[in-house]
């Protein structure tokens, strides 16, 4: 058993549950396998393979079946290559390198090494937007463009939802489910069957996998004054983890550049970017004629 997953029997789980929502991927796929210096990483490629890359990174506690909505949409102009990040529930190794350091970046250098993509563009969402900020930041000339909802690393991290998941965590599935819409900003698990299964999942990971523990570490100004490439940022105004007020006021002042979408009565969970991010993606012309 994996350090990452809190039994033999929650990673057994965890794993065939993540193997079925792969068999339901809505687009032909090639499951790749590639050898890293963390260990192996496993990547779900759609779409043309002659197309301009896109790379997904997921958030903590995840994996690429994240990008399920939008993948069909993305493929259709783009080879999107959804990583599963070392050191998260998915099939990539558990090795949980530190973040303090330039570990990542060296790991993603392999990733796309293997994949013979010299460079691309990143879309990444909480500590998935964290690590792509860092491969940015280390390594310009490989990001094309950036799309990031709700990054880590530019507004501080809230702990308070820290302390009140251990004090509801004896409550059991309530009081995970409670922690889990405080953390995510829903009311509710959804209504929709698709929603009920991807809230019990959620719940499934909470319950069998041990999440990152350690703070974010956080950009500084002349780190993100150096980020020169298109990027498109979405926040939410209730973030429950992540202050996002002081991430866009911050990134306003060393990003001026940087097109802001900040909606003002969303959570850390945020939805229905599939559009505004493929038309941020595309060239002027490509996204006319996309509509």
């Amino acid at each position: 058993m994996s350090d990452i997953y809190k039994s033999a029997e929650g990673e057994r789980v965890l794993r065939e549950r993540y193997l079925a929502y792969l068999d339901r991927w809505p687009v032909p796929a090639d499951r790749l396998r590639v050898p890293t210096r963390q260990g192996e990483t496993f990547v779900m490629a759609s779409g043309p393979e002659d197309a301009p890359p896109l790379v997904l990174l997921h958030g903590s506690g995840a994996n690429a079946a994240m990008w399920m909505p939008d993948v069909p949409v993305w493929a259709q102009h783009f080879r999107v290559l959804a990583i599963d990040m070392i050191g998260e529930p998915g099939l990539s190794a558990p090795s949980r390198a530190p973040l303090d350091s330039d570990a990542h970046a060296l790991w993603l250098d392999d990733v796309l090494e293997a994949l013979g993509v010299r460079s691309a563009a990143f879309t990444g969402t909480s500590l998935g937007g964290w690590l792509a900020l860092d491969y940015a930041i280390r390594r310009p000339e490989r990001v094309e463009r950036l799309a990031l909802q709700c990054p880590g690393g530019v507004g501080r991290q809230k702990y308070g939802l820290l302390l009140a998941s251990v004090l509801l965590l004896p409550f059991g599935q309530w009081g995970r489910r409670l922690t889990m819409n405080r953390a995510m900003g829903t009311a509710s698990t959804g209504t929709t069957p698709e929603d009920r299964e991807r809230g019990e999942y959620v719940m499934l990971v909470h319950r069998n996998f041990r999440p990152r523990m350690e703070k974010l570490p956080v950009f500084g100004d002349d780190a993100l004054r150096g980020l020169t490439m298109p990027m498109l940022v979405v926040l939410g105004g209730r973030d429950a983890l992540m202050d996002s007020h002081e991430s866009r006021r911050r990134l306003q002042q060393a990003v001026p550049h940087a097109r802001i979408s900040f909606l003002p009565e969303v959570g850390h969970l945020i939805t229905e970017q599939t559009r505004p991010i493929l038309k941020f993606l595309l060239t002027r012309e490509e996204a006319a004629s996309d509509d």
